[in-house]
């Protein structure tokens, strides 16, 4: 039943309520809810958390923002489930002080107001322990009672114990309060910081001549500046249906076939195909990645080649046609003969829980290997049960573990894929581009309440996807890109080949690339001297310079009068990193635009010089008010990376 105080809106929390909104360890997550009463007394808030479980709960005051709305900010500091509770009560400290002032201003008496403040000074005096002697807080609180009933003495010197700053702390928080009023828990899960912020490459182990050629490659990638090496699959491929070159259905004696039609003689998901190497070759692999400060992602692809084992040992796991035969993916107008799409609802709950089970082992047998980060191959094809069922059951045993959702789906099936429980989620980047478009999606992704749950993972380019101005772009549209997605949100991904310039669609009307290495090996010279290794490797250098480009919702877009010029900050809480970044859209054209920068979200003088250091260029510029020009030709560099500060 509802009672004299309403809290309502907490956030953060996800749209069914379900389930954990997301947070990692250290970020200053923002709770905040509507708390409101009858009449004018007024109110006091804080926000109580704790990890499910333990005993021991930290506490912050809450703010009121204005219309009843209330915040505070707490920083969790482990992994693994947590509970938040907001709690308000009646505030009649506060209360009485408001009274007692506003009476003074207007020149009225107060005699029975001092009264009462003795009465809740001796009231609060009664629930402090005696500690502290003759200035500890008891004897404080008696004395300003005291004070207050001294009728002889001046009324200032009456009232000044009251209006102490000490007996303000002294009469905060809920002690004794009447009307202490909790709401419902809210659940949060807390990740590490690398499900929040990281920089990926994708590359395949097979182009660098199998597992071991792949550990050698991880130098270069980690010397670029990337966080997370992920591979796409490393199982054996079928043989039936087998693709060959550019996605034709006959395949020759040399070609590979696509990674993505796991299954063979050799095995299924748990094994590796012996043409990449072995299970010792991985796990040199994982170590050499660690020696250089990398991660190892895997492809969890939940998909079968025809020779599968699963196929044939278990039928009923598969979807059949009426002739019997079994039915291949689809994804119209593509067509993946070579895939058979597994049925994660066969009719039997004996079935489904075998099935289910299975999948998991899947994942448990390469957690106990060493891995801990799993790009999830389309998962808006399997059933949101079956991921509610999995994800949260593999992280309470290994919180660590980081999933990231490759959903090019809509948008309400995206959320509720990181609702249930995905730390991150491929996004539409890839076909945003213009000025407006970027803006309204990045202002969507950045605030609650889909950045209560949903953390955005930004990929210009994927092996399925050639997209927007880098389908036969010039070098300075993989530039722009490359900064764009970088810069907008703490996490981002290129596939390989992006560092080339490699930028041939299959055609006008396909997106993906030509002669794509999904169904061939790619022979790339990594060494050619107009790579853009040391560009990625200068963006990745800024982006770990800067905290305020580890964190996702302090994005802020400013007005630019140019639509082909975008602007936006990001900033640290207390100011001390802000960073403008300045990005032309047109590859191809020399843009300039006056900018209209919210000098007040900046925390910039509006009176005084401040300095804008270029990290792209090292050009530093002194800007005065809100209204600096900008002149970037893509031929140069398409961007600036400002750091801002007062000289």
């Amino acid at each position: 039943m509802i009672g004299r105080i309403v809290i309502d809106d907490l956030r953060p929390r996800t749209p069914s309520g379900a389930f954990p909104a997301k947070a990692v360890v250290g970020e200053a997550v923002r709770v905040s809810a509507d708390v409101f009463r009858d009449g004018h007394d007024l109110l006091a808030a804080r926000v109580r958390w704790r990890r499910t479980g333990e005993e021991e709960w930290g506490e912050a005051p809450m703010h009121e923002l204005g219309n009843d709305r209330w915040e505070a900010v707490v920083r969790p500091a482990a992994m693994g489930d947590h509970e938040l509770v907001v709690e308000a009560w009646t505030d009649e400290w506060a209360t009485w002080r408001h009274k007692v002032q506003a009476k003074l201003g207007a020149g009225q008496e107060v005699e029975v107001e001092l009264e009462e403040g003795a009465r809740l000074l001796e009231r609060r005096a009664g629930l402090v322990g005696d500690g502290g002697g003759a200035d500890g807080p008891k004897a404080a609180l008696l004395a300003a009672a005291e004070a207050a009933r001294r009728g002889q003495s001046p009324l200032p010197d009456r009232l000044a114990p009251l209006l102490s700053d000490r007996a303000t702390r002294l009469m905060a928080g809920p002690a004794g309060a009447r009307d202490l009023t909790s709401s419902p828990p809210l659940s949060l899960w807390v990740d590490r910081p690398l499900a929040l912020c990281g920089a990926w490459y994708e590359f395949f182990p097979r182009s660098e001549g199998g597992l071991k050629g792949a550990a050698e490659r991880l130098r270069a990638v980690a010397d670029m500046g990337f966080d997370v090496v992920y591979l796409p699959p490393i199982h054996p491929i079928g043989r039936s249906w087998r693709k060959g070159r550019n996605n034709t259905l006959a395949a020759g004696p040399g070609d590979p076939g696509s990674p993505w039609a796991i299954g063979g003689p050799e095995g299924g998901h748990t094994e590796i195909h012996p043409e990449l190497g072995t299970l010792e070759d991985f796990r040199s692999l994982l170590e050499r990645a660690s020696q250089l400060g990398l991660e190892v992602a895997l492809d969890y692809a939940l998909q079968c080649s025809p020779d599968h084992p699963w196929v044939k040992d278990h039928p009923e796991w598969f979807n059949h046609r009426p002739d019997g035969s079994i039915a291949y993916a689809e994804n119209p107008p593509k067509k993946y003969q070579d895939i058979v799409p597994i049925n994660f609802w066969p009719e039997k709950e004996a079935d489904r829980k075998a099935l289910w089970e299975a999948c998991r082992q899947v994942l448990v047998t390469w957690i106990e290997r060493g891995v801990r980060i799993f790009r999830v191959d389309n998962p808006h094809t399997k059933p949101f049960a079956f991921w509610a069922w999995l994800l949260p059951s593999l992280k309470a045993s290994y919180p660590e573990l980081v999933f990231l959702s490759e959903a090019f789906t809509r948008p309400k099936v995206m959320a509720k894929l990181a609702e249930v429980g995905f730390s991150q989620s491929y996004t539409y980047f890839t076909w945003r581009t213009t000025s407006g478009e970027l803006r309204q999606y990045l202002e969507e992704l950045t605030s609650p309440p889909l950045a209560d749950y949903l953390r955005p993972n930004f990929w210009p380019n994927t092996p399925d996807i050639l997209s927007g101005p880098l389908r036969r772009g010039p070098r300075p549209a993989f530039k722009m890109r490359l900064v764009l997605a970088a810069t907008l949100v703490p996490s981002y991904g290129i596939y390989s080949g992006y560092e080339l310039e490699e930028n041939e669609p299959a055609s006008e009307a396909n997106e993906e690339y030509a002669w794509s290495e999904k169904y061939e090996i790619k022979h790339r010279d990594w060494s050619r001297p107009d790579t853009l290794a040391p560009f990625i490797t200068l963006v990745n250098q800024v982006r770990r310079r800067h905290p305020a480009f580890s964190m996702l919702r302090n994005l802020v877009f400013h007005d630019a009068n140019n639509p082909a010029i975008l602007a936006y900050s990001r900033h640290t809480d207390d100011r001390s990193d802000v960073v403008l970044v300045v990005v032309n859209l047109d590859p191809w054209n020399t843009q300039e635009a006056t900018l209209g920068l919210d000098l007040g979200r900046l925390g910039l003088p509006w009176d005084r010089l401040y300095l804008a250091s270029d990290e792209v260029s090292g050009q530093v510029f002194e800007w005065y008010g809100p209204n600096p020009y900008v002149r970037l030709d893509p031929w140069q560099e398409p961007a600036h990376i400002l750091s801002l500060r007062t000289p």
